[in-house]
């Protein structure tokens, strides 16, 4: 029998994110799905990094850790079903991690699926000879010699792979980089049956999906209208209760801290859409436009108004290329004239830098609490008398950074008046991952899908 309704929660709108959320969702959300969103283009970036210097990494380490921290949930009489994109570039891997933690649990009966097919590492040169070619979806620059950078390559797949994971009873779905939306609108197509063809729920469910993808924002985390009174130290995370027909209520757990009105979700609506008329996930072109948020009660607004129509032809992928190294080093300059002070300081290393035949590809410095963040203010900030210069600088050797970490120290005696908190290590130096958009043909990608019990994971 078909429920009238369906409660899913977002507990992670990015890596990083609180790490209590997905507990008090768990434990006071009465939810059927929990969901984890947890990839963004850095993350990837990231990911791929960890991938490199380790090809059993490269997933999310945050999802064995929840994995484990909810295993009474997913053996209970009603057990919630979890829903993440938390595989990143291994999701098998993420898998076998995470069934260790139920294994451990006494859970070893839950189901997890791992379900890739995201990722095109090993297949840029074939897809190339199949006729894709990469170009940069903005600029239309091609790929060319940048090919013998790429790390990464991840399509942002639909739903396929998670509703035949649900189908076929998994109480875990752990997926590479399927588009944040779909985290939710793949349960609503299991639970209610929908046709992926049928574009106005879709839609309703990817305004659900969005609705709630970024976590906290949607409760008062961010809110332009914010006030005291609005209490974050206990802030609730998003609800939304999809009925069958595509209506919805974003809620949070009742008492909880945060705020969900109108504004809350209005302003979580068009947050990174583009055109709020061509909104284009894997499943779906969605129109916002004609979205309505209507405040029911305290913290419990309906949502309606989206329609859709046929998802795009090509899907958006997401490269990574190596493209040199990075650092940043911070000081402080303290006293009058503190701003000129600490240009003069960050000019004097990049002089010193140049004399040692050093000069970097690129140099930046920023003085924060001069108004830099916010330029309009800068020039009314002359009687500042602390800021902090932070430098950054990014080079194709890694010498040249090395350098720049080596000419910090000198400041505190040979810099101008007032320099002051340089403590602990050196600024570390980091290879840079930048990166590149394109897009793919979706009749190249083929959602791939295992699902075992826990205890067969572990074996």
């Amino acid at each position: 029998m078909k429920k009238k309704s369906i409660r899913i929660g977002n507990g992670a709108g990015f890596w990083g994110d609180n790490p209590a959320a997905p507990k008090q969702l768990a434990d006071h959300g009465q939810l059927d799905y929990l969901t984890l969103e947890y990839l963004a283009e850095l993350t990837l970036s990231i990911l791929a990094y960890q991938r490199m210097k380790d090809p059993g990494r490269g997933f999310v380490t945050a999802v064995p850790q929840v994995v484990g921290e909810l295993a009474d949930h997913f053996k209970s009489d009603q057990p919630l079903k979890l829903v993440t994109n938390g595989g990143g570039m291994n999701p098998t891997a993420c898998v076998v991690e995470a069934a260790k933690k139920l294994v451990a649990a006494g859970a070893g009966r839950v189901r997890l699926a791992a379900v890739a097919g995201d990722d095109l590492l090993d297949r840029i040169d074939e897809l190339i000879d199949q006729g894709e070619a990469f170009e940069h979806f903005e600029t239309g620059q091609p790929l060319g010699d940048l090919r013998e950078k790429i790390v990464s390559a991840n399509a942002y797949m639909g739903v396929a792979g998670i509703c035949d994971a649900l189908d076929q009873k998994a109480d875990i779905v752990i997926t590479g980089r399927v588009a944040d939306a779909s985290l939710v609108v793949g349960p609503l197509i299991h639970e209610f049956g929908w046709s992926r063809e049928n574009w106005n729920k879709l839609a309703a469910g990817t305004v659900a999906g969005h609705l709630i993808e970024c976590g906290a924002q949607v409760t008062g985390g961010m809110y332009s209208d914010w006030t005291p009174e609005i209490s974050l130290g206990d802030i609730g995370y998003p609800i939304a209760e999809v009925a069958e027909d595509g209506s919805m209520v974003i809620t949070k757990p009742a008492g909880t801290g945060g705020l969900v009105c109108s504004g809350t979700v209005a302003e979580q609506l068009v947050y990174e859409i583009g055109d709020p008329r061509r909104y284009m996930t894997p499943d779906v072109v969605a129109n916002f436009s004609n979205v309505t948020a209507e405040d029911l009660s305290e913290d419990r607004v309906a949502v309606n108004g989206a329609e859709g129509t046929p998802a795009p032809d090509r899907f958006k992928v997401s490269m990574a290329y190596r493209s040199g190294f990075a650092t940043t080093g911070e000081i402080v300059l303290a006293g009058a004239g503190a701003i000129e002070n600490a240009k003069v300081a960050a000019e004097a290393i990049k002089q010193k830098m140049i004399a040692a035949g050093c000069e970097p590809d690129q140099f930046a410095f920023e003085c924060l609490g001069s108004g830099a963040t916010l330029p309009s203010v800068e020039t009314q900030a002359k009687n500042v008398q602390e800021v902090v210069l932070r430098m950054q600088v990014r080079d194709s050797r890694k010498e040249v950074l090395e350098n720049f970490a080596s000419q910090i120290p000198a400041l505190v005696t040979s810099g101008p008046p007032g320099v002051t908190g340089y403590v602990g290590a050196r600024p570390k130096i980091y290879p840079v991952l930048a990166y590149w958009p394109s897009t793919i043909d979706k009749n190249r990608l083929t959602a791939t899908m295992e699902i075992r019990t826990a205890e067969e994971w572990v074996k």
